[in-house]
């Protein structure tokens, strides 16, 4: 787990806000300096311009969800729902998530907290590129260390891969448990493609199965 010192490090002067010297960016890095808040992180999410994405999306998403959860359920990216109302993991993507967490006795918004790696949308819903991965992750950190889970469900291929620094399979990664800055991590498959590829709901389940046992554990 980060330090909180790390953490304004990764947000005030690291590569996020070199990427673009724009006014807004410095003010947006300057008032995490002092302290760090939620209210200091989302006007950072809103008003960054540290990657291309900042010129197509409607308006960032940080994400929503109890900010005390012990479960922290991170995706990819918003997507066209998600970019114009402000929330992640909304439509059909959605429902299904809220029935996914329904399955073992969560809800959205009761000790969960739901992000997702990028905060802005990328357009066509394309894989986000390195650059805007490399842009966004200080907000994660941020996030984690506000909310200090006590595990990470990461939904999908990308977000797995990313949070995890491997090129391995989502297959190869499921069914075991992971740690990312410390915290116990489970990896599943993301709800939109489980909307068309109905088969693997059962190893969802499994995956989601092996969530709550590991956090029964704890």
């Amino acid at each position: 787990m980060l330090s909180r010192d790390e953490v304004f490090d990764e947000l005030g002067i690291g590569p996020l806000w070199r990427l673009r010297e724009t006014p807004v960016a410095k003010t947006a890095a300057a008032s995490l300096q002092p302290r760090l808040s939620w209210e200091a992180l989302a006007d950072a999410v809103a008003h960054c311009t540290a990657c291309k994405l900042h010129l197509t999306r409607t308006q960032g998403v940080l994400g929503v969800g109890d900010r005390n959860a012990d479960w922290l359920i991170v995706g990819e990216a918003p997507g066209a729902d998600e970019d114009r109302l402000g929330e992640p993991f909304v439509g059909q993507a959605g429902k299904l998530l809220d029935a996914m967490l329904a399955a073992i006795s969560l809800q959205r918004g009761d000790n969960v907290y739901i992000a997702n790696l990028l905060k802005s949308r990328p357009p066509g819903n394309r894989n986000p590129e390195p650059d805007e991965v490399a842009a966004c992750r200080p907000y994660l950190l941020a996030q984690i260390e506000l909310i200090q889970p006590k595990l990470i469900l990461a939904l999908g291929r990308f977000a797995a891969q990313n949070l995890l620094d491997t090129d391995e399979a989502i297959g190869r990664l499921r069914g075991r448990v992971h740690r990312f800055q410390g915290v116990p991590l489970v990896v599943t498959y993301h709800p939109a493609y489980l909307l068309r590829n109905l088969a693997d709901k059962a190893r969802a389940w499994e995956d989601l199965c092996l969530a709550r046992r590991t956090m029964q554990g704890l």
